[in-house]
């Protein structure tokens, strides 16, 4: 009879712990496209590109100068510095033509190209940097996308919203199905909840064994859920390492914890909540639920 119950009980843990590792390993899954949405945004705002076009008659000693002031400024992620004759390179290997061929002279300029910090990726910001590289009179132009930054910031912003409402619906998702694996689980055992109070246990000493075991089933199921969400990424990795850019370690570290936090608070939560429903209840009315 024993080895009944411990069969029925071990076979229980398991089923729940299957449950709830697939509803934790969604969760994290949700959790991982917010983060990797706001890296996306991020990757996607410092490739935004100003090129700043210097003046034939700068020397080298102010051509570095200018290349360590920018690379100083608030708003440069990197700067890189392109000669009239790498720029000629470039077009040549681009266009399969050399224009010095038809026209006898190199017609492009030297230039800083400068990658955007994603903090100042907006409108307001490059308007402000361009007007200030202009006031430069070393500075020949500075030419750069507006329809591009307005509709990058623009879809950011419009993804960033749609995200949030699935994030949060997905999550009350999770909570519901956990809750419900919970609850079948303190169902099935309502009548020995009962006796126990019959015998004069207290609700604490009810408790004790039932948050026990949702605390191991909650870091059971987080610790298999982390497994395989680690899994699936370093397969991804293999699949096409440049995922790196945009799901870095620190993003791993942030959805693991929140995995298994999540894990042990839901559930002990639930088992909290549930029991207190049956402890709550007389001996008639477990009948009629």
């Amino acid at each position: 009879m024993g080895k009944k119950r411990h069969s029925f009980l071990s076979t229980q843990f398991i089923t729940a712990a299957i449950s709830t590792t697939l509803v934790l390993v969604l969760l994290g899954i949700i959790v991982l496209f917010v983060i990797t949405a706001q890296n996306l945004s991020n990757y996607v705002r410092e490739n935004i590109n100003v090129s700043v076009l210097i003046s034939d008659e700068m020397d080298s000693l102010k051509i570095a100068k200018m290349g360590e002031a920018l690379k100083k400024a608030p708003y440069a992620k990197s700067v890189e510095y392109i000669s009239k004759e790498d720029a000629l390179v470039e077009e040549i290997k681009a266009q399969g033509v050399d224009p010095t061929e038809f026209i006898g002279m190199n017609p492009y300029t030297a230039s800083f190209e400068i990658k955007i910090n994603a903090a100042h990726a907006n409108p307001d910001s490059i308007n402000a940097a361009v007007k200030e590289l202009k006031g430069n009179s070393d500075v020949v132009d500075v030419i750069y996308s507006k329809d591009l930054i307005k509709s990058v910031n623009d879809n950011i912003r419009k993804v960033s919203i749609i995200l949030l409402i699935i994030a949060a619906l997905f999550t009350y998702i999770s909570f519901a199905l956990i809750n419900n694996t919970v609850r079948l689980t303190i169902f099935s055992k309502r009548f020995i909840i009962n006796t126990m109070k019959l015998v004069g246990a207290s609700w604490n000493f009810i408790r004790r064994p039932f948050l026990a075991q949702a605390f191991t089933l909650g870091v059971a199921s987080a610790i298999i859920a982390d497994a395989l969400i680690i899994g699936g990424l370093y397969w991804l990795h293999t699949f096409e390492p440049q995922i790196q850019a945009v799901i870095d370690l620190q993003a791993i570290i942030i959805v693991t914890a929140a995995v298994f936090t999540f894990g042990i608070i839901i559930t002990f939560l639930c088992t909290f909540f549930s029991l207190n429903k049956y402890l709550r209840m007389s001996s008639n009315e477990l009948y009629y639920i």
